[in-house]
Order: C-alpha cells, then structure tokens, then sequence
C-alpha cells in the first residue's frame, strides 16, 4: 500500500493532488472545511495520514482558534515532502503506522479515517486511539469521504461506530 500512496501522491502537480485529493481549491474547501468546525478551542492537532500536510495549513487558515499542527504519515516520501514543504513544522510532522506508533504527547484534536486500517481492525483502532493518542477530554475526528467523479461513497464512519456503542457528536 505504501508503494501505492506514494506513486499516486507524488505524481500530483500541487498540495491538493499530493494530499490524494483531484478537485480544484473550492471543492477541496467544500470537503475539508468541516473539519474546522470540530475545532472548539486552541490546542495541538495531529492529523493521521497527513500526506504533504495541505489540510494541516488550511485548517491552521480556516479556523479562528490557535492549534499548533501535527501530522503523521505511514509513507517516507511523503512525510519528506511535507516536511520540505512546511519546515517550519518539520519537527511535528511523524513517519509511523498510526497502528502502532508512539505519539511523543497527547493531543486535543485528532483526524483519522476508518479506511486506513482493516474492517476488522477499525474498533481496536478507534479505542487505541483514544486511549493513547488523544488528550483526556480531546476530540476523535473520524472523516470519511465521497469522489462522486470516480464512484466512491463514503466510508457509514457514523453507523459503525455507533455499531460499537460509542457516543458521537456532531
């Protein structure tokens, strides 16, 4: 998979692209801004599978709070790129299989997909997560996204892990 992502990543033209995203800049907005919105305070944020770091800047753009970026990525080449790309953040941006990884803190707000990990895997994840990578009374941003140019619905992120018993927000 790694092979895969980096391929794909590296091949595209401008930080979108490199983030595994094929709109221009208003549907990326469209589709990302949301997450701005879960951000109810200043505090650090750690974004699981960050690519070349573009959600990190736009979130640091769109929201009105102080976060202090993060992000973590499972692919060398491109957690090079964002480094290259963000230096001023090099030192926060982690290589690791979120997984297994060791964060070096705790975070307050923390952004992760389902479809990184094995259907089978996923509640182990989430509960992983929260118990080692969120801050105590932090927040758990579970994205799934749609491409409705190449047929892809979106991950039911809400139905499974109500499935789990887990209480949501928003």
């Amino acid at each position: 998979m790694t092979a895969v992502f980096e391929a794909a990543y590296l091949a595209g033209e401008n930080p979108r692209a490199q983030s595994g995203f094929g709109g221009d800049e208003a549907r990326w907005e469209a589709a990302r801004r949301p997450i701005a919105d879960a951000i109810d305070r200043d505090g650090t944020f750690l974004d699981v599978g960050c690519a070349s770091g573009h959600l990190l800047e736009s979130l640091v753009a769109w929201t009105p709070r102080r976060i202090e970026p993060y992000g973590l990525d499972l692919v060398p080449a491109l957690v090079e790129l964002a480094r290259r790309r963000l230096p001023a953040w090099a030192h926060c941006i982690f290589l690791g299989n979120a997984l297994t990884w060791r964060p070096p803190q705790r975070f307050d707000f923390v952004r992760t997909e389902l479809v990184y990990v094995p259907a089978e895997r996923r509640r182990d994840y989430v509960e992983r997560l929260l118990a080692e990578v969120v801050r105590p009374g932090g927040r758990l941003i579970l994205c799934g996204y749609s491409s409705p140019r190449s047929g892809i619905i979106p991950d039911p992120v809400c139905a499974t892990v109500r499935s789990w018993d887990f209480a949501l927000r928003g």
